[in-house]
């Protein structure tokens, strides 16, 4: 008999008749052992169940850690792309940032230079404007030392 041919319960072994016979089994012995396979069997199915639904509860549990492990793997592998894209992004943005300080960098070059060539500039006409005021005041005094040489002159000559 295969075991799924043939289902025995609690009930058909309690309920099971045997022939009596002149020289068959001992009726209480044969009861007695009808009564401990029927509770035996009642234990073991129960056992059976709860093992069942226990199964049930992990195979629940897997599933549920299956899908928690899957989220996980997907956040980390989402958390991985982000860290690059940030970190390309972060990249790119230096680059723009380097590349326009070095742009500041040439404009504020070149202004100095203007400046500076400015201030060479108004440097050499201060420069040739004190020359020039130098060299009319020495004139002015020249002038007046002739002045005052003729007037000694005059008075002592």
């Amino acid at each position: 008999m295969s075991g799924d041919a043939f289902h025995l319960t609690p009930h058909d072994v309690r309920k099971q008749d045997f022939r009596r016979s002149l020289r068959g089994y001992e009726p209480l012995g044969v009861e007695d052992f009808r009564v401990r396979v029927a509770d035996e069997l009642e234990r073991i199915l129960r056992e059976k169940s709860v093992l069942e639904e226990r199964l049930a509860a992990l195979g629940e549990q897997v599933a549920v850690y299956r899908e928690r492990e899957r989220a996980m793997n997907e956040a980390l592998v989402a958390a991985q792309q982000l860290r690059e894209e940030t970190r390309a992004a972060a990249q790119r943005e230096a680059q723009v940032i380097v590349r326009e300080a070095e742009a500041e960098a040439r404009r504020v070059l070149e202004e100095a230079r203007a400046a500076q060539g400015e201030v060479q500039r108004q440097s050499a006409d201060v420069e040739r404007q004190f020359q020039a005021y130098v060299a009319g005041f020495r004139a002015l005094l020249e002038r007046q030392l002739a002045e005052l040489r003729a007037l000694d002159g005059q008075r002592g000559g």
